[in-house]
């Protein structure tokens, strides 16, 4: 399934990190709990497993769920978990650790390991931007941030989320109308540091980010629109974030 931040498990979730951010672990734990009841398919249920993992009071509780979120994760295998491994096989590997099992925890963090961050996502990939341009043009980093104007990019962001890039457009600076574009990276690419294994395990959103251009191949004009009021509360949201910009 394509991540949305309308899905219901998502918006639990979401509630959750929220209360925890207010020091409410308990209510945190219950609305994970509450995602994990309501999961129906193996995304929803990977991310409601990974967040039950760090509200257990023991290690042989927290080990059964990040294994659960480890299983539900392989069963996915795609581009938008597949950067939470390293993170997920080394926890793993701690609990192990903590039981006094040097060998499954050596094996863990030999798998943990194994996975580099080096995106295998083929694409089709988007840009949206409110610029008027041509099939042909590059996108080139060096532009201002949406989110903090007075800083300058070193990487341009792409995504393979056609809804996503549509987002990207409605925040982006200018007046122009609101385009998202099919482009194609022109080097290597890596995951975005700053959504990959922020507030959601893996790179759910498949964002990323290349210092080589974006050349652009095309253009779609239908993508879900967020109605004014969502975007509003999606600017407010960016407002009141205090993290800083990885660039």
């Amino acid at each position: 399934m394509e991540f949305s931040p309308s899905n219901t498990v998502v918006k639990l979730c979401l509630q959750g990190m929220g209360m925890e951010e207010k020091n409410e672990p308990e209510v945190a734990s219950q609305l994970f709990l509450q995602a994990w009841k309501e999961a129906t398919v193996d995304f929803e249920k990977f991310i409601a497993a990974h967040y039950l993992a760090g509200h257990q009071k023991n290690v042989v509780d927290t080990l059964k769920w990040l294994e659960t979120a480890l299983q539900f994760a392989l069963n996915i295998n795609d581009d938008s978990v597949k950067s939470a491994f390293p993170a997920l096989y080394s926890k793993i590997g701690q609990c192990y650790d903590v039981l006094g099992d040097p060998d499954k925890a050596k094996k863990s963090y030999e798998l943990a390991a194994s996975f580099r961050d080096n995106p295998a996502d083929k694409g089709p990939f988007y840009h949206g931007t409110k610029a008027d341009l041509k099939a042909g043009d590059l996108l080139t980093a060096g532009g201002s941030s949406n989110y903090k104007t007075e800083l300058t990019m070193n990487h341009i962001y792409f995504t393979a989320l056609v809804n996503g890039a549509g987002l990207a457009a409605a925040l982006a600076k200018g007046e122009g109308r609101e385009r998202v574009y099919i482009v194609e990276p022109t080097g290597s690419f890596e995951n975005d540091p700053n959504v990959t294994d922020k507030k959601f395990p893996g790179n759910p959103t498949r964002s990323y980010r290349s210092q080589a251009s974006l050349k652009i191949v095309g253009e779609v004009i239908d993508w879900v629109r967020l109605s004014p009021e969502e975007l509003q509360k999606f600017r407010e949201r960016l407002e009141n974030n205090k993290g800083e910009i990885i660039n």
